[in-house]
């Protein structure tokens, strides 16, 4: 009777194979494993987060929903990176990241296979199952507040496990994990800017691929109609070109008429990945909901209608392009804003604008504040550029739970401040911050119970460990 009670278990739940796992407890149960930390997708920001804990000593498992690992960065393609500098002009760039802009910006890693090997490289160590799809969480009441107990999840075998975890991380763009918790508030997102009273997100973005791109001429182009002044009357405002990339001709992009109501081209933001190859940032996706694969699969049709169609336009109106051709499609989107929920502090627009640190600071940002368009605001607004600003760990700590992380562009904060939080190397830091701090305080601490006296020992420790310095300052 013992044999078919445990064979009956055993079928229904399977532990991963070749998964490092600590020792379960008994509330575990049969057929359970137990992880210091589980990140729930593959997104590069909880990746860096997984990466420093694991490093650390602490057992972590990555699940990703999707059915392969890389999320925006390498099934998305979103290969324009955004550098934050200060009024001086010096890049706020630190921990993993300042390896990949270093890269980027030497144009050592621009075409997708290079970025992928970075990436790969990241992962190379990490328990990571992609493709599989969460069944259930099970929550419990711990103290004043709320905790996530266990999730089901089935692999691509259909073969469903059961998980324990000391803390769970967020890291999807689709709300993966957050979206089944039953505790939570959404921030409200673009309809405080549209005065709306329903919920509306930025566009998202189809990145377009071509090659035989001559970038000389298209350089030579922009500078023989300097001085700046006519650069912009001619090409639009913020147009330049440089050897690695180009952004702007907004003046030109808006003659262009897209064959769906819920495209548009706006001004581009150009990588030169060499070899005469270019990635283009610039035509976006309105209404595309991220949770439904039905509405990406719609998206990414309506990219690959637009694309050629775009490839014409440019090559009888952009300097350069009389040559382009296709080089490709990318298999999902830039999914710049989704649901977020509400975090123990939610960063407000005064916060970044006035440059304010905290006393738990894991990162420093400084990028413009830059909402994307929506159908009602289609070309987007801009509310001017902060001073470099810290964003605490309380803006990672999910609202009403003791041990659920959000990361990446699920940071708490309002919209306008989201604008400029939202870029990766603001939100990366973070994440890499919050890693080394999981192993260095959880076996002493709860992070929610953290103090100012402990982040004072913890700053220390991120500079003298990581060369991360973000203190409040």
């Amino acid at each position: 009777m013992l044999i078919v009670m445990i064979s009956a278990l055993i079928i229904q739940f399977f532990i991963p194979h070749g998964l490092t796992r600590i020792t379960q407890p008994v509330s575990c149960g049969e057929g359970c494993s137990r992880y210091d930390v589980v990140v729930i997708g593959s997104e590069l920001q909880g990746v860096l987060l997984a990466r420093e804990a694991q490093k650390l000593g602490l057992s972590v498992l990555v699940l990703d929903p999707r059915e392969k690992p890389g999320g925006e960065l390498i099934q998305g393609e979103m290969l324009f990176l955004d550098e934050p500098f200060n009024k001086q002009r010096k890049s706020l760039v630190q921990g993993e990241m300042k390896t990949l802009f270093k890269e980027y910006n030497k144009g050592k890693i621009r075409d997708l296979d290079e970025f992928t090997d970075y990436y790969n490289k990241l992962i190379k160590d990490l328990p990571l199952k992609s493709g599989v799809k969460i069944n259930a969480v099970h929550e419990a009441i711990a103290g004043q507040s709320h905790s996530m107990q266990s999730l089901l999840y089935t692999d691509q075998d259909q073969r469903q496990y059961k998980l324990e975890a000391g803390y769970w991380v967020e890291n999807t763009d689709f709300n993966a994990l957050t979206g089944k918790l039953q505790h939570k508030k959404r921030i409200p997102g673009m309809e405080v800017v549209e005065k709306s009273d329903q919920p509306d997100y930025m566009g998202a973005t189809y990145m377009l691929r071509y090659k035989n791109v001559d970038w000389k001429k298209l350089n030579k182009d922009v500078l023989k109609h300097y001085p700046l002044a006519n650069v912009q009357k001619v090409f639009g405002p913020n147009t330049y070109v440089d050897r690695n990339s180009g952004v702007g001709f907004s003046n030109i992009m808006s003659q262009y008429k897209p064959a769906d109501q819920l495209v548009r081209l706006r001004g581009l933001n150009i990588s030169n990945q060499g070899n005469g190859e270019v990635i283009i940032n610039g035509l976006i996706m309105y209404n595309v909901d991220p949770s439904s694969d039905a509405s990406v699969n719609e998206a990414l049709r309506k990219g690959q209608v637009e694309a050629p169609r775009i490839l014409e336009f440019l090559r009888t109106h952009l300097t350069g392009f009389e040559k382009a051709q296709m080089n490709g499609y990318p298999s999902y989107l830039y999914i710049r804003d989704f649901n977020r929920y509400e975090t123990d502090y939610v960063l407000k627009y005064e916060d970044v604008m006035k440059g304010r640190m905290f006393y738990d600071n894991v990162s420093i940002g400084a990028y413009p504040v830059d909402l994307q368009g929506t159908v009602n605001i289609p070309h987007g607004i801009s509310f001017g550029s902060p001073e470099p600003y810290g964003i605490p760990l309380r803006s990672f700590l999910l609202k009403e739970y003791n041990n659920v992380i959000v990361v990446g562009k699920n940071i708490g904060a309002d919209i306008k401040a989201y604008g400029t939080a939202r870029i990766m190397p603001n939100n990366a830091l973070a994440a890499q911050s919050i890693g080394v701090i999981l192993a260095y305080e959880s076996k002493k601490k709860q992070l929610k119970d953290l103090t100012p006296e402990d982040f004072e020992r913890i700053h220390r420790y991120l500079k003298r460990r990581c060369k991360i310095d973000v203190a409040n300052i």
